[in-house]
């Protein structure tokens, strides 16, 4: 079978990618818009595209208000950032997320050619970066995002949860 040459965007060297030193600012920014799911119930998880510099696409989960069980932050940031950019391979773009991304999650960004994936809370139960599996650095994957662990959000990624589930259920009783 004959190889053919790769026509989208080049995948992003290191240099071009956002640095540890934009981390926060994007983290931050992050955990802002996660706050907008509490609005409709939905878990506060908020994610968002950087590309050079800047903040390409946001957004929080959906899934209560959409009733659609794929509306994760991570997706929905992704299909706003394909479209804004015009294209599906986000090779040269970041995804930023407060919590470590599940599996459905992890796999999409795999598919969608993210560069770099940061996180700012690991989720043991799911998270398919470093903590229940490891997607990101599969050996049979046909590409393996770069990642980093930035924690000094996760208190803060952390308290917004617990006080989220508190609410929750309180409610419920």
């Amino acid at each position: 079978m004959k190889e053919r040459p790769h026509t989208g965007v080049p995948f992003a060297a290191p240099e071009t990618l956002p640095g540890p030193a934009e981390d926060d600012r994007f983290m931050r920014e992050a955990l802002e818009v996660a706050r907008g799911a509490t609005e409709h119930a939905d878990v506060p998880i908020g994610a968002l595209i950087a590309r050079d510099g800047r903040v390409v696409a946001s957004a929080h989960n959906r899934r209560e208000v959409d009733a659609d069980p794929t509306a994760h932050a991570e997706l929905i940031a992704m299909r706003e950032a394909a479209r804004a950019l015009g294209r599906w391979r986000l090779s040269d773009s970041a995804l930023y997320v407060t919590v470590e991304p599940c599996a459905m999650c992890a796999g999409a960004a795999v598919l969608a050619r993210i560069a770099l994936v940061v996180f700012g809370a690991p989720d043991e139960k799911a998270g398919a970066v470093r903590s229940a599996a490891e997607l990101l650095d599969a050996s049979w994957s046909n590409h393996r995002p770069r990642w980093r662990y930035y924690p000094l959000v996760r208190d803060q990624v952390e308290r917004l949860l617990q006080e989220f589930f508190a609410r929750q259920r309180a409610g419920a009783e």
